[in-house]
């Protein structure tokens, strides 16, 4: 399996390439949140048909899980796109989580519960990715300084060779991208959550 190093750089130059064919594909992009998907958005949104998918039973509390979902459709709604944004909403249920992260509670945050966490909704972006004919999908999750691009995009790879379909390797933290999304939040008022989604993230935010 080959893990892309330059994922931004060689995204960048697929986005080239495509320009000079005339080519507009169709791009399956998992969201965690509005602020994360903002600047990606912004970005992707000149160069892709993007089918956006709210796909995070990583969210234990129900209310937390609907407040992003709102925003994420808010900034859909706000935001201006060359192309529409279509938006998908997968199915939530927060036991799918606990259940695959069972014996991982107390990994720290970055760990090994993070990696499957990870899995489970990128092999959920692979499935609507063959399912609705998209020709790549990713995530917005490499925008976050605290998550190592490297290995979601080690993942994305492997669930792309699984399922039989083309995952686009990004870092979209690189070229001021988080930067970027901090000055869209602020520009669209989105909500920024101080914790991943977790119980157990929110555990480390109350105590401090």
């Amino acid at each position: 399996m080959r893990i892309d190093k330059n994922a931004q750089k060689n995204m960048d130059e697929l986005i080239e390439r495509n320009q000079i064919e005339g080519k507009v594909p169709t791009l399956l992009l998992h969201a965690c949140c509005a602020p994360c998907s903002s600047y990606v958005l912004e970005y992707l949104s000149e160069f892709f048909h993007i089918i956006l998918l709210y796909y995070n039973p990583n969210i234990t509390f129900p209310d937390e899980y609907g407040y992003r979902l709102n925003e994420v459709e808010r900034l859909i709604n706000e935001q201006p796109h060359k192309y529409p944004i279509e938006l998908v909403k997968g199915e939530y249920n927060p036991d799918v989580f606990l259940s695959a992260v069972k014996g991982l509670e107390d990994e720290p945050e970055g760990g090994e519960r993070c990696a499957v966490c990870f899995e489970l909704r990128l092999r959920e972006a692979s499935e609507y990715c063959k399912k609705l004919g998209a020709d790549y999908f990713t995530t917005t999750l490499t925008i976050s300084p605290l998550k190592n691009a490297d290995r979601i995009n080690e993942i994305g790879e492997k669930v792309a060779e699984e399922y039989g379909v083309k995952y686009l390797p990004s870092d979209f933290k690189k070229k001021n991208g988080y930067k970027r999304s901090i000055e869209l939040s602020k520009e669209y008022n989105l909500y920024r959550q101080n914790y991943c989604g977790c119980v157990f993230s929110r555990k480390d935010i109350d105590k401090t």
